[in-house]
């Protein structure tokens, strides 16, 4: 996952109400879950004791990319299910690579209906120890913190799934579908392996009506959960290489045609354009919902952009704040430039990296085509559409939707659930792709201003773990049994 953070961002929402609240929902909307602020860590009972024990076998586990090991980690859940009674059969360490194995298990319920699926990353991305306070690699409770690397991203949910999945053996649970974890590899990494490599090989093993995922969360307002956001979809990643020849000469003797003024023209046209708001069912529901806690000005913007996409004053209105507007439309934007090969010489080509992000209801080769379009320069060379998976909007199913609003409601107060299409990228998208809807869910908390995965010293408040487990144990009992939640 890749999460962003704006102090520029925050500070000017403190000068206004509800600052709290739209910082919240527009970081959930990046496709991470945040951490919450200080409290005390409840005394563990047997339940959170495991899960405890879990959380920290996975944590000091180092599964950075080409210096850790997946495999490892797989291999430790496994022996853990083996230990709990989970036949042989059920039980499946594999991969492509020696070091980048994935874990599938499978809890056997009736059958009655199509299994669920329960989808978490072993993999993390780098920690240097002399970048952080503690090491990152040794679980640390601190000041009522989990620290370490993976604490939010994504070991806490692949330890809960675990430390759940064994409570319901030892209780004899029997669901009506089957549940099944994958604990995957690679998810930070991108390459072909995890979600895609079970997809294109063992799709049997993990095929499913649904899936759980990371990429939602809840969100405090003065240390007190004020909603709680469901991904049901994200945008697509996509680079565009943009390229400029020219025959170059000497310095001395400058030309009007040059490879980087070239380019720097098409690129002035790109920056000022703005791609037409598309929505789909999920950022519908997200405006509809997050007007009922905005501002009245932002709450009207957002209602008539429902109704009427095409509403140039309202899209005007919420493309003022990048989060928003990076929910409405399409986004490219120049991230590398480079030109010329020498002090003394006329530039003989210049490129420029465009990275686009892209709603559901586009394809990258009509972004492509856009592209070539707006820069209006058919000098400017640009790449070809890359082939890469669409990033497919789940049905906000009631059978999934309503259970999370109840649970949501009966654990933390009466807050609102709010469906959101992460900016970002998680491995939803490629289940999503293959037919089985994804829902990024998990019942943790947190501050949405003091985000970590993917920086210096994650961390992980001890409630909300806690709170978190008992939640997505609550969650998957609701949706593998038609008997009401214990």
């Amino acid at each position: 996952m890749h999460p962003h953070s704006n102090p520029e961002h925050s500070l000017r929402h403190h000068r206004r109400p509800h600052l709290g609240r739209r910082q919240a929902i527009l970081a959930l909307a990046l496709g991470f879950a945040p951490t919450l602020g200080a409290q005390s860590a409840p005394p563990l009972e047997p339940n959170r004791q495991l899960a405890h024990d879990i959380y920290k076998e996975l944590i000091e586990i180092n599964t950075m990319d080409s210096v850790g090991s997946t495999t490892v980690a797989a291999e430790a859940m496994a022996k853990r299910f083996k230990a709990a009674g989970f036949p042989d059969a059920d039980i499946h360490v594999f991969g492509p690579k020696p070091d980048k194995g994935n874990l599938v298990v499978r809890y056997r319920g009736t059958g009655a209906r199509k299994p669920l699926l329960l989808l978490a990353h072993l993999d993390v991305v780098a920690a240097l120890r002399s970048d952080w306070t503690t090491d990152p690699f040794v679980f640390v409770e601190q000041g009522g913190y989990y620290y370490g690397r993976g604490t939010s991203d994504d070991k806490a949910m692949a330890a809960i799934f675990v430390a759940n999945m064994l409570r319901y053996k030892k209780e004899g649970y029997v669901p009506d579908r089957d549940v099944i974890i994958a604990l995957t590899a690679d998810e930070e990494g991108g390459t072909s392996n995890g979600v895609q490599w079970l997809l294109a090989n063992h799709r049997d093993l993990i095929d499913a009506a649904y899936a759980l995922n990371e990429g939602g969360g809840g969100a405090l307002r003065d240390g007190k959960p004020f909603l709680h956001s469901v991904q049901a979809t994200e945008k697509t990643y996509a680079d565009f290489t943009l390229e400029t020849k020219n025959r170059g000469g000497h310095s001395s003797v400058p030309r009007p045609d040059n490879a980087i003024y070239q380019l720097a023209s098409g690129l002035v046209r790109l920056s000022k354009f703005s791609f037409p708001v598309q929505l789909n069912e999920v950022s519908k529901a997200f405006f509809e919902r997050t007007a009922a806690i905005e501002t009245p000005e932002t709450a009207a913007a957002m209602r008539a952009i429902v109704q009427n996409p095409s509403d140039s004053a309202a899209a005007a209105r919420l493309s003022a704040d990048p989060r928003y507007s990076s929910m409405l439309r399409t986004t490219c934007v120049a991230t590398r430039l480079s030109g010329g090969h020498a002090n003394n010489a006329l530039p003989q080509t210049a490129r420029a990296n465009i990275n686009c992000r892209i709603v559901p209801t586009q394809t990258t080769a009509q972004v492509r085509e856009t592209l070539i379009r707006v820069l209006a320069d058919t000098g400017i060379g640009v790449s070809d559409a890359p082939d890469i998976v669409a990033g497919v909007p789940s049905p906000l199913n009631p059978e999934v939707m309503q259970p999370v609003q109840e649970l949501t409601r009966s654990m933390f107060g009466d807050i609102p659930v709010i469906p959101t299409m992460s900016t970002g990228a998680t491995d939803g998208r490629y289940l999503r792709a293959g037919g089985i809807p994804t829902y990024g869910v998990s019942g943790l908390f947190g501050d949405p201003n003091d985000v970590r995965a993917h920086g210096k010293d994650e961390r992980m408040l001890v409630k909300s773990f806690y709170d978190g487990q008992e939640f997505l144990y609550q969650l998957v009992k609701a949706l593998s049994s038609k008997r009401p939640v214990s």
